[in-house]
């Protein structure tokens, strides 16, 4: 009776096997390949406010495309602005320090100016929304080695661009030149950093961000913030 029912055990065991084998092999064949490595990134970097109007849209836009974003902020830009500052970190995005003055001979002055300066933007940051930023932009872009030293040691992560929509380089650009340009210039890039401003000017950055999401989600590109 045991030999039987022993039999009997090893023969449904290997049945099993076999259908278990079979089952593996058709979720294999039809599961979708996916590989971090051939995802395509793209951070969306925006410089240069708060302002009211421009930063308000921009946030409405990244709101409604469920996005997050990393906004590098100016420090003096906070004052009257507090709310817009409050929203960008109530919506999930990142907030950066920029500069306090964007007062570029005053900032480069000396490295310990530099940090001055940092410090009085983060502070503010701090005040204002309780968060303390980790990233960092130089204002007028560059890599600084020396005083990135420092920033590093401080906590900050040095954030640079390598792909611009235009709205500083090219006067009065209207909002299909932005995206043609920050098509243009991120051919090629793995992630793409793009570099936009919202500033009080920049209402064309505004104005074009929609398309440049569009275009960038068509190509495949996943929206990441630092």
């Amino acid at each position: 009776m045991q030999k039987k029912f022993l039999s009997f055990a090893v023969a449904l065991f290997a049945v099993l096997l076999v259908l278990f084998a079979h089952l593996g092999a058709r979720l294999t064949a039809s599961a979708p390949v996916f590989s971090l490595a051939e995802e395509k990134r793209i951070y969306l970097t925006f410089d240069d406010g708060p302002s009211t109007v421009v930063t308000e849209s921009i946030l409405d836009t990244l709101a409604k495309e469920q996005i997050k974003a990393t906004f590098f902020v100016v420090g003096e830009r906070i004052f009257g602005r507090e709310e817009t500052l409050r929203r960008i970190v109530k919506e999930g995005h990142t907030v950066g320090v920029h500069s306090y003055t964007h007062r570029y001979r005053e900032i480069y002055a000396s490295d310990e100016a530099l940090l001055a300066d940092a410090e009085a933007c983060a502070k503010l940051i701090r005040k204002t929304t309780g968060v303390v930023p980790a990233v960092y932009r130089f204002p007028g872009g560059g890599e600084h080695p020396s005083a990135a030293a420092l920033l590093r040691q401080k906590g900050y992560r040095i954030v640079l661009w390598n792909a611009v929509c235009g709205d500083e380089e090219i006067k009065n650009a209207d909002a299909a030149t932005l995206l043609q340009t920050a098509l243009q210039t991120a051919k090629g890039k793995e992630p793409v950093v793009l570099l936009l401003h919202d500033s009080a000017p920049h209402r064309a950055t505004a104005a074009a961000l929609p398309a440049i999401i569009e275009r960038f989600r068509q190509a495949g590109y996943v929206f990441c913030a630092f």
